[in-house]
């Protein structure tokens, strides 16, 4: 399985989001983690880039939704202790397809 951690420098919660895949590659020595920079809105326009940090799993941004825009911003998640810049360990792992 490939997870693809999207991403662009100046938005610092795409650090927590890898650190967090990080944890999830060391439990199912199956995931495979890439980071893919996000330079320009163009960039985030013809990759469907839905702020940073964005997470694809086998391709599919997991958390996006109808709602989220596509450009160069730091994404929102709403988690069980309210908006935070990256998604809980818990809902990642919830979004993984079941081994």
């Amino acid at each position: 399985m490939e997870i693809t951690l999207q991403y662009f420098d100046d938005c610092p919660n795409w650090k927590i989001a890898d650190e967090r895949l990080m944890l999830l590659a060391a439990e199912r020595p199956e995931i495979v983690v890439k980071r893919q920079t996000v330079d320009t809105v163009e960039e985030a326009e013809q990759v469907g880039f839905h702020g940073s940090p964005s997470i694809l799993i086998d391709g599919v941004d997991v958390f996006a939704d109808a709602s989220t825009p596509v450009g160069l911003a730091c994404r929102r998640y709403m988690t069980d202790k309210g908006p935070a810049g990256a998604p809980t360990l818990e809902q990642v792992r919830a979004a993984l397809p079941v081994r």
